[in-house]
């Protein structure tokens, strides 16, 4: 190979940098979107009915905007449909985390008290003492 050939290959190479580039940030932003489509439909399967129907709906709406984006492969569109979607569930996740800690205030104080008693004895190995003997 010549140094002619060399130098022509670098400054293509060189070229093509920003285009290679920006398709690897297209291809990346594109599949940002398809992990949080399946983590987000994931999450609304498992959670079903724990999530308050007033916060289901923004989710469901900014998850079907992030599908057309997606499928559009249209990345302004996805930044903004993903930020929709994590704005709608976190406050999702707040009012589930506030309603959760409402029902454990109403239970008393001593009930975490019981609860983590039967929580530890449960999770302990099944441990026996023994007699032993040293020996010299």
């Amino acid at each position: 190979m010549s140094k002619e050939e060399i130098d022509r290959m670098k400054a293509e190479a060189e070229a093509n940098a920003d285009a290679d580039k920006k398709e690897k940030e297209r291809i990346d932003k594109l599949n940002q979107a398809d992990s949080l489509i399946f983590t987000t439909e994931n999450q609304l399967k498992d959670l079903g009915d724990k999530i308050p129907a007033d916060k289901k709906a923004p989710i469901e709406a900014a998850l079907q905007k992030l599908k057309d984006a997606h499928k559009a492969q249209d990345l302004a569109g996805i930044d903004a449909a993903s930020a929709e979607l994590q704005s709608a569930f976190q406050a999702a996740s707040a009012e589930m985390y506030a309603q959760s800690g409402a029902q454990g205030q109403q239970a008393g104080p001593n009930a975490g008290q019981a609860n983590n008693g039967g929580q530890s004895s449960s999770s302990k190995d099944n441990v026996q003492d023994a007699d032993f003997e040293e020996v010299k």
